[in-house]
């Protein structure tokens, strides 16, 4: 559903906030590795993610990337799909077909109306504490 720029960067993202709630700045290299995402991959997205005031990155030898206390509660996960693969998923055919519409529906086009609402209410509601706060109750995990 997600491109592969947008999987590692909502996990990006999930950790970048989850350290940052410890009060830790993180590194490029530890989020590439924490999440099992290539650096060089994990650096473009994080620039874009920088760019749209979503993180904050922190130069010098005490820097790193963090999410701002104001950005932890109002920065849902809609925001971050919508930055990295725009807003393809609310509107886009469940089979990747340029055609599929009401008027020339693919096989599965109704049936993923119904998936698609639920995905969007889904992003559009839970930010990033609400996340942080739930990893701290449970344990889960962002690598493959």
């Amino acid at each position: 559903m997600f491109s592969k720029s947008c999987e590692y960067g909502l996990r990006a993202i999930i950790y970048i906030a989850q350290q940052t709630e410890q009060n830790n700045k993180v590194s490029l290299t530890t989020i590439s590795e924490a999440i099992d995402s290539p650096q060089a991959f994990t650096a473009k997205i994080l620039q874009q993610l920088t760019k749209n005031n979503v993180v904050t990155s922190i130069k010098g030898p005490y820097g790193g990337f963090v999410i701002e206390n104001d950005k932890m509660k109002t920065v849902t996960l809609s925001e971050v799909v919508k930055i990295l693969d725009g807003d393809s998923i609310y509107t886009g055919c469940g089979l990747g077909l340029s055609q599929c519409n009401e008027a020339n529906p693919c096989p599965l086009h109704f049936k993923f109306i119904a998936i698609r609402e639920q995905l969007k209410e889904m992003l559009e509601n839970t930010s990033l504490e609400m996340l942080v706060t739930d990893m701290s109750t449970q344990n889960f995990c962002l690598k493959r």
